[in-house]
């Protein structure tokens, strides 16, 4: 199961919420403990200072002094919450609050006050000063009998006939009221932040990742033979990457020029030897059978493919430039009509003189040369050339009235090498080195039926120009 996602972006965003959440969190937590300590820490002083005035009305012998005022605002409010209670041999003295009613017994006195207890919320280090005797009272919380959970403050005074027990009690509500009032806002505020400190985030990434994004769309452009450099002058960490990327396509085209000079030397350097071997063969009766002529053929097919794909490896990596079309066109259509004499056939020509392509004009001349040719060897009477208008992409259609292809055939005429029909002159390589050569300047060749009831040829290029 994968935690971060794929992307740079979403694992800076899960990260960053993981760490908000948690940190807000604890901080909640922490500062929510904080705030209930110091609010139980003033309702223990005001207990304890309660316990302090019950302890100096008790007498020596245990009972309370009737004629000491302990009675004060609100103790003297019955079902307020807060109440005192003095048990001791004597008997028992209650708040006027509890009308007459005993406080829930709290469990067992605590330990000896010489056992210091722990810095802890619920207990303090000071003690109550009684008699002389440092007094240590005793938090608890005890649920009362309407139901209301009370706060404790538990202490024993010195006696006479031995310890007097005082409970002094307030409602826990007078802490977690305030608890709860203050927390809201704060929770408040700390959303905020973290609402804040996102939307920092967000800027911050598309700030600091537009660069990357830049980068990007240049080596795309690189790719396509628009540029043959990177340009980049900030942020000065990836500039380390920029130049191994520059050196790296630099290096990728010296070794196809490296590549595409020997393959072309070696190819020119056996067509003269073949042509001679061909003519040979033709002038001596050493070939009656036509094997070596035949030989002789598949291997000029053979050096013909490889300068083909020599060319179009070195367009897939050079930048492309911009090409009209129609000149190629009327240029084509003017050599065919002279190669092809004894075909008087009917040309209609609908290409944009605007209309501009990014492509080499040599493989330009290859591409439309190649389709032309088998429309107009294929064709009955007519042959139409269109290139509609609009759209990001250019396409340039090239249609004949002629038989036309099945799909089975149209895939297989795409085959290199694969020739449909054998007694047509050619090595049947004219339209796989035309796909790929559409491919490598980033376009596609497609086969289709003709409204002409023949076979329609589609190449599709980059424009030029921008989009119509």
């Amino acid at each position: 199961m994968r935690v971060l996602p794929r992307s740079l972006t979403g694992r800076l965003l899960v990260t960053t919420c993981v760490t908000l959440l948690v940190g807000f969190g604890l901080s909640s937590i922490i500062i929510g403990h904080e705030l209930g300590w110091l609010v139980l820490h003033d309702m223990d002083e005001r207990l304890d200072a309660q316990i302090e005035i019950l302890a100096s009305s008790v007498d020596a012998n245990g009972t309370l002094d009737p004629g000491f005022h302990v009675d004060a605002p609100p103790f003297n409010r019955p079902g307020s919450g807060w109440a005192w209670e003095v048990i001791g041999d004597a008997g028992t003295v209650r708040s006027a609050s509890l009308n007459g009613a005993d406080l829930p017994m709290p469990p067992p006195p605590p330990p000896p006050p010489e056992q210091h207890l722990p810095r802890m919320p619920h207990f303090r280090r000071d003690g109550v000063m009684v008699r002389g005797e440092l007094v240590f009272p005793r938090p608890m919380d005890v649920r009362g009998r309407d139901g209301r959970l009370l706060h404790y403050r538990v202490a024993s005074v010195p006696t006479s006939f031995g310890r007097s027990v005082i409970i002094v009690a307030g409602p826990r509500e007078i802490v977690e009221r305030p608890l709860r009032r203050a927390m809201t806002p704060l929770l408040v505020c700390l959303g905020g932040m973290a609402f804040c400190l996102l939307v920092a985030l967000f800027a911050q990434l598309r700030v600091g990742l537009g660069p990357l994004v830049r980068l990007q769309a240049m080596v795309a452009e690189v790719r396509a033979g628009k540029l043959r450099q990177i340009h980049v002058s900030e942020p000065t960490e990836l500039l380390p990457l920029v130049d191994e990327l520059n050196e790296l396509i630099q290096a990728n085209e010296q070794a196809v020029a490296r590549a595409r000079t020997h393959v072309a030397n070696l190819a020119h350097g056996l067509k003269t030897p073949l042509a001679a071997l061909k003519l040979d063969l033709a002038e001596s009766a050493c070939d009656a059978d036509g094997r070596l002529a035949a030989l002789v053929e598949r291997m000029e097919s053979q050096i013909r493919r490889h300068l083909g794909r020599a060319r179009a490896t070195s367009a897939g990596t050079a930048a492309h430039p911009v090409e009209i079309v129609a000149p190629h066109i009327e240029d084509l259509v003017s050599a065919l009509r002279r190669l092809h004499a004894e075909r008087r056939l009917d040309i209609e020509q609908s290409v944009p003189d605007d209309l501009l392509v990014r492509c080499d004009g040599q493989d330009l001349d290859e591409m439309l040369g190649n389709l032309l040719d088998n429309a107009w060897r294929h064709a009955r009477s007519k042959v139409r050339i269109s290139a509609p208008r609009g759209g990001r992409l250019a396409q340039v259609l090239i249609e004949d009235d002629g038989a036309g292809l099945g799909e089975a055939e149209m895939l297989q005429a795409m085959q290199e090498g694969r020739r449909l029909d054998e007694t047509e002159a050619g090595y049947g390589f004219g339209l796989s080195i035309s796909r790929e050569l559409c491919e490598l300047h980033g376009g596609s060749l497609e086969l289709r039926r003709s409204g002409l009831g023949g076979l329609a040829a589609v190449i599709t290029l980059p424009r030029g120009g921008g989009t119509e």
